[in-house]
């Protein structure tokens, strides 16, 4: 199998003010998001990262993406290092996280074509995606209306169209149905089915156990920061009737509860 993206004993500290002290009940100035964190995925797999809030998956995601960097420790996409090359890196991936906000007065055909152009993508490819994306997800009826006057689920959809507009081989979500409703997740979750199909390599960070069952061919369970089991889904319900059974097992094991 080809390794397309490999994390090597990562690790990420961030500074806390005084009101995030206060918040976490805490005199420490410092907080470990990812504690030598390793893990690989393979050509045209998804790869789960399943956690709770706060275990360091958005952190994970963030520096694999290029957005932050790590304090040690060595990532590689594609064969390309996120510390030396990370223009490449981007122009390799799309990442798609909640916290993406859209221009309220923007149309989704001004922000397709606006991140199509950074893209550098050409006008006949720009066109092809663009009306393949917008008819799947059903932007085409809605490609000239505000996205201020748009849905929930809609914004959701015209954000992944516009991460996809450069059609790259690395496909990057954090939380992906995170407060959609059952029939765009669905779409969503679909998607990334077709996406792996058609040889794209994808990891997708969650909570809900489901999502991973649906989709992932491997999962890697992070707890405070480390990557405390990784592996098929045989191989980690090995023993148990379902992913949710063996995460809670695991979870007891890590925490001591």
């Amino acid at each position: 199998m080809e390794t397309i993206i490999k994390l090597e004993n990562v690790k990420k500290t961030f500074l806390l003010s005084a009101k995030q002290r206060k918040i976490d009940h805490t005199n420490d100035k410092y907080k470990v998001a990812v504690n030598n964190l390793s893990f690989e995925t393979y050509k045209g797999e998804i790869y789960g990262l399943l956690g709770p809030n706060g275990a360091g998956k958005t952190t994970t995601l963030r520096m694999l993406s290029t957005l932050i960097k790590a304090d040690q420790g060595s990532i590689t996409v594609d064969g390309i290092d996120a510390l030396s090359n990370p223009n490449e890196i981007r122009k390799k991936i799309a990442f798609l996280t909640s916290e993406l906000k859209l221009e309220d007065f923007f149309t989704p055909n001004y922000l397709y074509d606006f991140y199509s152009e950074l893209h550098d993508v050409n006008e006949e490819d720009k066109n092809k995606q663009k009306e393949k994306l917008f008819n799947k997800f059903g932007i085409d009826k809605f490609a000239e209306v505000k996205v201020g006057e748009l849905s929930t689920g809609m914004k959701q959809k015209v954000s992944l169209a516009v991460s996809l507009v450069h059609n790259p081989d690395i496909i990057i979500f954090d939380e992906p149905t995170n407060g959609l409703d059952v029939i765009t997740a669905k779409v969503v979750t679909d998607f990334l089915k077709e996406l792996k199909e058609e040889g794209k390599t994808i990891i997708v960070s969650t909570h809900i156990f489901s999502l991973i069952e649906k989709i992932c061919d491997r999962v890697g369970i992070i707890i405070n920061g480390k990557m405390v089991k990784s592996g098929t889904l045989n191989e980690i319900c090995a023993g148990f009737n379902n992913l949710e059974d063996a995460f809670f097992e695991i979870y007891k094991e890590v925490v001591g509860e």
